[in-house]
């Protein structure tokens, strides 16, 4: 009769251990499951459909009312890969008429998404000097830096919302590629081999965007009817904004104008 409860209570402990096993291992499981659910970076929302046959442009010119400053002359003799004089860039005027103003669609695109470019934007060192000086791309679009100069540069982007980074980039070597993750506008980029390189990136969230060429011109394409805020931004004289609507189909002309900076 012992022998029977012995065996009893064996088998007892036996199914209670094999329970709580199978309990553990199903709760690893899931927990696993969940883990790895968690890991999995969040899907990027499908770009809002937007009628080609609907679609408006805004152009326009950047101008200059006053006299425009003497840029700085920079010597560049210091590196033997740099050679002669060059003119510094913060405010470059030709007959009145400003480059290097970036213009974009502040608001007014509500919850309209858009696709990530595939296609880099090009940002090349040339003549110790970066090229473009102002450029515009996507939140997530790659940045393709090249180096054409026989020199070494250090390209040192100094965002305030994005991450910062500090990369040497030797002659002919593989280009450096980059993206950022949020909206900055103006963000400053310098090379700490040549203090006088600078540039800035404007880091956007819809394609929407321009940068004033040598004549002050731009242009903003494929966007749908409605409201919204344009904003010209300068690097030395501030961002200037204007309210306007455009219907289906149409090309609107806004034009800005810079005024030289309070002393």
């Amino acid at each position: 009769m012992i022998k029977k409860d012995r065996r009893k209570f064996t088998l007892v402990v036996l199914a209670a251990c094999a329970l709580f096993l199978a309990t553990a291992c199903s709760k690893k499981e899931n927990t696993e499951e969940s883990n790895n659910t968690a890991a999995q970076p969040a899907a990027q929302p499908a770009a809002t459909p937007i009628d080609p046959a609907t679609v408006a442009t805004i152009d326009g010119t950047v101008k200059f009312n006053g006299t425009a400053p003497k840029e700085a002359k920079i010597d560049m003799s210091q590196d033997p890969g740099c050679k002669g004089m060059n003119e510094a860039e913060n405010i470059v005027v030709d007959n009145g008429k400003i480059a290097n103003v970036f213009v974009y669609v502040k608001d007014g695109l509500g919850n309209y998404t858009f696709d990530t470019p595939t296609t880099p934007v090009v940002l090349e060192q040339q003549g110790c000097r970066y090229h473009p000086h102002v450029l515009g791309v996507m939140a997530g679009q790659t940045l393709d830096i090249k180096n054409a100069d026989p020199t070494t540069h250090n390209i040192h982007p100094t965002p305030k919302d994005n991450r910062e980074w500090n990369e040497s980039q030797p002659p002919s070597s593989p280009d450096i590629q980059k993206s950022f993750a949020r909206e900055e506008i103006m963000l400053p980029v310098k090379c700490n081999q040549h203090p006088w390189m600078k540039m800035y990136i404007n880091v956007v969230k819809s394609p929407f965007y321009a940068v004033t060429d040598k004549d002050g011109k731009y242009e903003i394409k494929g966007l749908p009817p409605g409201d919204y805020t344009l904003a010209f931004v300068q690097e030395k004289l501030g961002e200037q904004d204007e309210k306007i609507t455009v219907a289906a189909k149409e090309t609107k002309t806004v034009d800005e104008t810079f005024k030289p900076a309070a002393d």
